[in-house]
C-alpha cells in the first residue's frame, strides 16, 4: 500500500532538489570556466616562450589555428583572432601576481574582449573584474558599467583620499571603500540623529562590517585623538586588514531622505597622525 504524499511536504522536497541541482550546474560551470581560463592562459604561455626562443613571428599563430581547427572541428574558441587573445592574455596578466588568480573567477569574453580591451589600468581592471564576479554582470552590462564609467564614479567623492594619501596607494584606498552601504539591517524610524546612527551601527557590528565589505576590523566609537593640542572623536575608526591602514568613519545624516537605511558619501578620513603613531 502507498501512502499518499503531503503536497507540502513534496513541494518542499521539488524545491530542495531544484537548488542542488542548480548550485551542482553552477558549481560544475565555475570549474569548466576556471579551467578554460588555465588553458587559454597556458597556450598564450607556450606561444611568447616559442617566440622568445626561436625568434618567431606573427605567422605561428596563423598556423597554429589553421592546424587546431583541422585536429578538432567543430570546436570554437581557436580562431586566429582568438589565439591572439590568449597570447595577449597571458602577456597582460604575466607580472600581475594581484590579478591573477582573479581572472579565472569570470567568463573568457568578459576577460578578454572586454575588460582586457576596453580597461587598460590595473586597478580599473581590478574594479570591473571584482563587480563582474560579485554582481554576475552579462557582456552587455559589463560594456554599459565601462561607458558609464563606473569606475571613475567609484573613486570620486566619497572619501578625502586625493589629498592626503600618497599616490601609490591612493586609487587601491578608494577601491576599498564603497560609495553607497544599505544598513535596512539597522531598523531604524524615518527620522534620527547621527548619534542613534552610530550607536545602532556598532549594536549590530558584525553585520555593519559585512556590508561594509568584509575586509575592515572595528576598532573603536568615539575614538578620542589629540593632534597638536587639540582634541577630536573619531565616529567610528576600522582597521583594513589588507590595505594595512586605519580609516575614521565621520557618520553624517542626510536631511529630507526617504530612505534613511541608505546613506551615501560616508565620509572616510585618513588619519596620517594616528597611522604615523602606530598608537592601535
Amino acid at each position: 500500500m502507498i501512502n499518499k504524499i503531503p503536497t507540502n511536504e513534496y513541494g518542499n522536497l521539488l524545491q530542495d532538489v531544484k537548488q542542488r541541482i542548480r548550485s551542482a550546474q553552477y558549481e560544475a560551470l565555475r570549474a569548466v570556466n576556471k579551467e578554460l581560463i588555465s588553458l587559454y592562459w597556458d597556450i598564450g604561455k607556450m606561444i611568447v616562450d616559442r617566440q622568445k626562443k626561436h625568434g618567431w613571428g606573427k605567422s605561428i599563430v596563423e598556423n597554429l589555428a589553421k592546424d587546431l581547427q583541422l585536429e578538432f572541428p567543430g570546436v570554437q574558441g581557436y580562431s586566429e583572432r582568438n589565439i591572439w587573445y590568449m597570447r595577449n592574455f597571458f602577456v597582460e596578466y604575466e607580472n600581475k601576481p594581484n590579478l591573477q588568480p582573479m581572472v579565472a573567477e569570470i567568463g573568457w569574453t568578459h576577460n578578454n574582449i572586454i575588460i582586457m580591451a576596453k580597461c587598460k589600468d590595473d586597478l580599473e581592471r581590478e574594479f570591473y573584474i571584482r563587480m563582474t564576479k560579485k554582481f554576475g554582470w552579462t557582456k552587455n552590462v559589463l560594456i554599459h558599467q565601462i561607458e558609464n564609467q563606473s569606475y571613475e564614479k567609484t573613486l570620486l567623492g566619497q572619501t578625502n583620499f586625493n589629498k592626503v594619501l600618497p599616490e601609490k596607494i591612493k586609487n587601491q584606498a578608494k577601491l576599498a571603500v564603497k560609495d553607497e552601504y544599505t544598513f535596512d539591517f539597522l531598523e531604524l524610524g524615518e527620522e534620527h540623529r547621527e548619534m542613534e546612527l552610530e550607536r545602532a551601527l556598532i549594536a549590530k557590528v558584525n553585520k555593519f562590517l559585512v556590508e561594509m565589505g568584509g575586509a575592515f576590523a572595528f576598532m573603536g566609537n568615539q575614538f578620542r585623538l589629540e593632534i597638536e593640542g587639540e582634541e577630536f572623536f573619531i565616529d567610528i575608526l576600522l582597521y583594513h586588514r589588507r590595505l594595512k591602514c586605519l580609516v575614521a568613519i565621520e557618520l553624517k545624516v542626510r536631511k529630507n531622505c526617504r530612505h534613511q537605511s541608505r546613506y551615501e558619501n560616508f565620509l572616510m578620513r585618513w588619519s596620517n597622525e594616528y597611522n604615523q603613531r602606530k598608537c592601535f
